[in-house]
């Protein structure tokens, strides 16, 4: 018994404890991470065109580094929405402090705390108009949408709120990184269930732990928040802390 626990032990060292403290260090040495969110740039990463000259519907998923220490292992995701003809965009974003479920608090592809976003799926055309009253009836049914029902570790928090709307829209068939902490909280009671691409099926012990095997999710194991796996679909290495390492994830 004391064997196969040490084994274990040795196991969650190399394939969690070791990325993350590799990472932390790298991270420590950084010189452009802001301290305080004041201090920050939240402006628009330019990722999206003014809505003026794109008269088309468009929806798109973003990831962005967290703030200060918790960037060693985090990212924050958010979702945006335009209607066909619309003159703005809308965003939505799940967040600890004010009002829980923010509508357009910040600049749709804005940084956060400094670190520019990547987009994790992007549709535009028929395919977005077609999924957009989805989008909004899932974040009008998020179930901790509420004033208290935010707990940052292990969740539910911003990235559970991204693969609720993930899950409730079968075409947004995109992962989320291995670093949103939080993707795969769910409820002691949803012990089992589909992946966030409903391709695969999910085990979370209330997010401390968990094991997912999807067609768009890949493998992955979840030790304390931290993800380590395998992208197959598109190659790739899901390295805790790190993040994804391999053929680039993004869907247009």
């Amino acid at each position: 018994m004391l064997a196969v626990l040490a084994r274990l032990l040795l196991v969650i060292i190399g394939l969690f404890v070791l990325p993350l403290g590799a990472h932390a260090l790298w991270w420590s040495l950084r010189d452009d991470i802001a301290t305080n969110r004041h201090a920050a740039d939240w402006s628009s990463a330019r990722l999206l065109p003014d809505p003026t000259e794109a008269p088309q519907a468009i929806v798109a998923i973003y990831a962005a580094r967290v703030g200060r220490w918790r960037g060693i292992f985090a990212h924050h995701t958010w979702v945006v929405v335009k209607e066909a003809g619309a003159s703005q965009y809308t965003r939505y974003d799940k967040v600890g402090w004010g009002s829980p479920v923010r509508t357009n608090g910040w600049a749709p592809d804005g940084r956060w705390f400094g670190n520019a976003p990547n987009p994790v799926i992007v549709l535009q055309g028929e395919a977005a108009e077609r999924v957009i009253p989805q989008i909004r009836q899932a974040v009008a049914s998020y179930p901790y949408r509420s004033y208290g029902a935010y707990n940052a570790w292990p969740g539910p928090n911003s990235n559970t709120f991204v693969a609720h709307i993930m899950r409730s829209v079968p075409e947004l068939d995109a992962a989320l990184p291995p670093t949103a902490l939080g993707k795969d909280w769910q409820p002691w009671r949803d012990l089992v269930s589909l992946t966030p691409s409903q391709t695969g099926i999910q085990i979370s012990l209330g997010g401390y732990a968990g094991f997912a095997l999807g067609w768009v999710e890949g493998l992955e194991i979840d030790f304390m928040g931290l993800v380590a796996g395998v992208d197959f679909r598109r190659p790739a290495l899901k390295i805790p802390a790190w993040g994804r390492i391999g053929v680039d994830p993004i869907i247009w």
